[in-house]
């Protein structure tokens, strides 16, 4: 049995926000495999084969360790199959990483996950970049990605998608080896800028 919890919070208002994040890939994930959401107690939860069950918590972020502990209890699944996929602020849009286990480096879905059962379970973070000077940090994972980041979005949620399938399929080593060293950004950079031309220095407030 594997549990995969995507972190967001729930509702139209917060579609697309920094902070459904988790949202994205799990959706992705379903999309690949071909699975169908419905409601349970405190998430959509789609079922695959293998035990796989993958969820969308229907609680708020700060909450989300209510779902993930309902869902742990209802189909039996220990810390070390679970695994989290949320958005992080230290890591710049374009960056992926896979660990398990640690702290929550100040996200809440993830601090109240780890109160309520423990850190064993497997984190993939999916970086949404720090906010712009003068932007606090609850208000910029509330704002939606710019039109000019989706198409790096669409590209890091298909690669974190991949890294959740090496995880299901290969384990957590394997995962990491394939996301780890990602930077999908400075791909895209240096696929768009021709070899006689020097990328410009980005803006420190763009990530």
């Amino acid at each position: 049995m594997q549990l995969v919890v995507g972190l967001g919070n729930p509702g139209p208002r917060y579609a697309g926000t920094r902070h459904n994040a988790g949202f994205l890939v799990v959706d992705a994930l379903a999309q690949r495999r071909t699975l169908t959401f419905a409601k349970q107690r405190h998430a959509l939860v789609a079922r695959g084969p293998s035990g796989l069950v993958v969820a969308r918590p229907t609680t708020f972020m700060n909450l989300s360790g209510a779902a993930v502990q309902a869902l742990m209890t209802r189909h039996g699944v220990r810390p070390d199959d679970v695994l989290l996929v949320h958005d992080d602020l230290d890591l710049p849009l374009g960056r992926v990483r896979l660990k398990r286990g640690g702290g929550a480096g100040g996200q809440r879905g993830v601090q109240d996950t780890i109160d309520r059962v423990g850190p064993a379970f497997a984190r993939l973070k999916v970086g949404v970049s720090r906010p712009p000077t003068g932007w606090p940090a609850e208000r910029w994972v509330l704002s939606r990605f710019d039109e000019t980041e989706l198409p790096l979005v669409e590209r890091v949620v298909a690669a974190a998608t991949d890294a959740l399938e090496l995880w299901l399929d290969d384990g957590l080593e394997a995962a990491q080896r394939y996301a780890n060293g990602l930077d999908l950004a400075a791909e895209a950079t240096a696929t768009e800028t021709p070899e006689s031309e020097t990328p410009e220095t980005p803006d420190p407030a763009e990530g």
